[in-house]
């Protein structure tokens, strides 16, 4: 039988004691194993592994032995509990064994919790599970979290009290963020607020929010957009070492700028061009914005935006012999003494 992504969370929150198996399969492998571990620990609980109530199993080892599923589903624990044997990386090498097993599924035994890769519509695994009376089929897609998965992220972490811009802000972190790094922040984010009974503050999420390169653009946009020339050498050198190339960095300051000059000419005012920024833009950068697009207005954001196509065009063009750093730094340091005046 299918299962859609809402059924999927139902299913989590109350296993079916009579159902014999769940397929989660799709094309991010982070994401599947974070559901699987989800999904494991709802059935079996934190401590099912400890006492030996979860087996794992591998597709090379199955192939090796076939009966190992079979032998696995049917093993008993020292311990009372529901039992999982979980198969990783299956595909249609293993239909006709999975078969089997689920031929011989009698309830009380382990539930068979089974990951894969992409499967066509014609996979035989996942035709099987898909017209299995007793088992799940799940396709797990990039799709962004829901609210309710958000929501439940932060419940786990036991956060409590969560602002509705707090709210928001992991949201936006939870579309740009791939699910691992999410996740390693909401653990981050536990142990910064442990024992901390205040409300989690935007500004405590980017205090906690993964760093890269990105963060280091964005410095080199802020000494820019507030006049800080004196800044700009030493950031290009660590952007260029990190490899990004001056063509990117004239991009996303171009994007910039057109941020600002969005917001300078926007006829409600900074608060609302800013409301309808995507993605959404929280806290200190959002007051950051809003400082700077006061400062260049709309007149410095037009000559800002020429300084930079000339730049853009300058660099593709296949005559420019000087280095293309240099022109860029340069380019940054003019529009930095554009700021001052």
């Amino acid at each position: 039988m299918k299962l859609n992504g809402g059924n999927v969370n139902a299913y989590l929150r109350v296993p079916e004691k009579n159902r014999a198996g769940l397929l989660i399969y799709g094309p991010d492998q982070m994401r599947i194993a974070l559901k699987r571990q989800e999904i494991i620990k709802t059935i079996v609980g934190s401590n099912g592994e400890e006492e030996m109530r979860l087996i794992r199993i591998s597709s090379i080892e199955l192939r090796k032995d076939p009966t190992l599923l079979l032998d696995s589903m049917k093993a008993k624990s020292f311990f009372p509990g529901p039992r999982v044997a979980f198969l990783e990386e299956a595909s249609d090498n293993v239909t006709k064994i999975v078969k089997v097993a689920l031929e011989e599924w009698e309830e009380g035994d382990a539930q068979l919790v089974i990951t894969a890769g992409q499967l066509r519509t014609s996979s035989s695994l996942r035709k099987l599970f898909e017209s299995h009376a007793k088992t799940y089929a799940s396709a797990i897609y990039n799709d962004p979290p829901s609210k309710h998965d958000i929501q439940s992220a932060i419940d786990k972490i036991g956060i409590k009290n969560t602002l509705n811009d707090t709210f928001e802000a992991l949201a936006a972190q939870a579309r740009v963020l791939d699910p691992g790094d999410f996740h390693q922040m909401l653990e981050k984010i536990s142990l910064f607020k442990l024992n901390d009974k205040a409300p989690l503050t935007v500004e405590e999420i980017d205090l906690c929010a993964p760093l890269s390169h990105e963060a280091v653009i964005d410095d080199i946009l802020n000494n820019v957009s507030e006049g800080l020339s004196d800044e700009i050498g030493p950031v290009m050198e660590r952007l260029l070492s990190q490899g990004i190339q001056p063509v990117t960095i004239c991009i996303l300051a171009s994007r910039h700028f057109k941020t600002l000059f969005t917001i300078a000419t926007h006829p409600g005012g900074a608060s609302s061009a800013i409301a309808k920024l995507r993605p959404p833009v929280y806290g200190l950068r959002k007051d950051r914005l809003v400082r700077q697009a006061k400062l260049w207005g709309i007149d410095k954001s037009k000559k800002a935006l020429k300084v930079l196509t000339d730049l853009d065009l300058t660099l593709r063009s296949a005559d420019q012999s000087a280095p293309a750093s240099a022109l860029t730094e340069r380019a940054m340091i003019r529009l930095a003494m554009v700021a001052k005046r």
